[in-house]
């Protein structure tokens, strides 16, 4: 028995990074409102008014940053904001989508909003739909949901399957598009779950309750368990389509090894948005998620520079429809177009 090679473990746990980066972002968007309502605290010079409970949070949120800044009421102001939108030590970063909606509501460019999204623009030219995959915070709530998914499938209710035309979310976006330019309002913020998770959980810690947009998030994980699998994702999101757009010629890109393959399936099965690995289909729907890389059992998948996906390779070369074939030929890929 041969034993796997460093590479093929380091490409096994690149999934686990994935999910350690997409957690961070989530804490980070829980702890954000902590801090807000401690800075609030410190610059009211406060303390001796706050009941039991907020004395009790007050300490605990000076034990944590204690270490790192002596003057919170200023030096907390860093850090600000969202996926949306936000601040970083000087820095303005907002999400593409920000921009062209504002693009659409006002007519006109504002450049502080075309500077404040030209990295994750470039990362998105570079890296292709990430965005989704390993920052979303909506994405690591539906990820979580995809598994709750399973369970019920596990246990005799079983979750929605549809496949939906995959095209209906640049629709969307183009309709988005169409009604803020009608009504002069940026609407996607309303309605995209990035933006929505942050501003919920906001208002959820810093203010005590839910807005709407809780209800609105709510319908797409319902959505995505009775309908179809990432349904919102795959089929209704306008971050998802513009980022797609972003990153259909993308420089990174997950390709097969068809010597390594043995037409398994697994990495078919573990592709959340329903692509097609095992024949060569990523394209631009790809968020270089590598959750078929660490489903691969014989490390047949990995990470390529190159501006285009190749087409179907034939079957893999560990497989039996090669082994069956006269000399090893590789046929040319069925005509089926996968789903939408």
């Amino acid at each position: 028995m041969t034993t796997p090679s460093r590479t093929f473990l380091l490409r096994r746990h690149l999934n686990k990074l994935r999910w350690l980066s997409l957690g961070l972002v989530f804490a980070m968007l829980l702890l954000l409102p902590m801090l807000s309502v401690y800075q609030n605290y410190a610059a009211a010079h406060a303390y001796d008014l706050l009941s039991a409970d907020e004395k009790a949070f007050y300490d605990l949120m000076h034990g944590l940053t204690a270490p790192f800044t002596a003057d919170p009421a200023e030096d907390l102001d860093a850090i600000k904001g969202t996926t949306w939108a936000g601040r970083f030590f000087g820095y303005k970063i907002g999400d593409p989508l920000s921009a062209v909606g504002q693009l659409a509501a006002g007519g006109a460019l504002y450049w502080p909003l075309l500077f404040a999204v030209l990295i994750p623009t470039l990362a998105s030219l570079l890296f292709g739909r990430f965005f989704c995959g390993w920052i979303c915070p909506a994405s690591f709530l539906y990820e979580l949901n995809t598994g709750l998914g399973v369970w019920l499938d596990r246990i005799g209710l079983r979750p929605g399957r549809r496949r939906l035309d995959r095209r209906l979310k640049y629709l969307v976006l183009a309709v988005g598009l169409g009604l803020s330019a009608a009504t002069g309002t940026v609407l996607f913020a309303a309605i995209y779950p990035p933006a929505v998770v942050g501003r919920e959980l906001y208002y959820a810690i810093a203010l005590n309750g839910f807005g709407t947009g809780a209800v609105f998030f709510a319908a797409t994980v319902l959505f995505d368990l009775l309908v179809a699998r990432r349904g919102f994702c795959r089929y209704l999101c306008a971050g998802g389509a513009l980022y797609s757009l972003l990153g259909r010629y993308r420089l990174l890109r997950i390709q097969r090894v068809p010597a390594s393959c043995n037409d398994c399936t697994k990495c078919n099965v573990a592709c959340e948005f329903g692509l097609d690995p095992m024949r060569d289909g990523f394209g631009q729907e790809c968020n270089n998620c590598t959750a078929c890389i660490a489903a691969c059992p014989t490390d047949a998948l990995e990470f390529r520079i190159t501006w285009h996906d190749q087409p179907y390779q034939g079957p893999g070369h560990l497989g039996r429809r090669y082994r069956r074939q006269p000399g090893g030929d590789t046929p040319e890929r069925p005509a089926d177009g996968g789903e939408g």
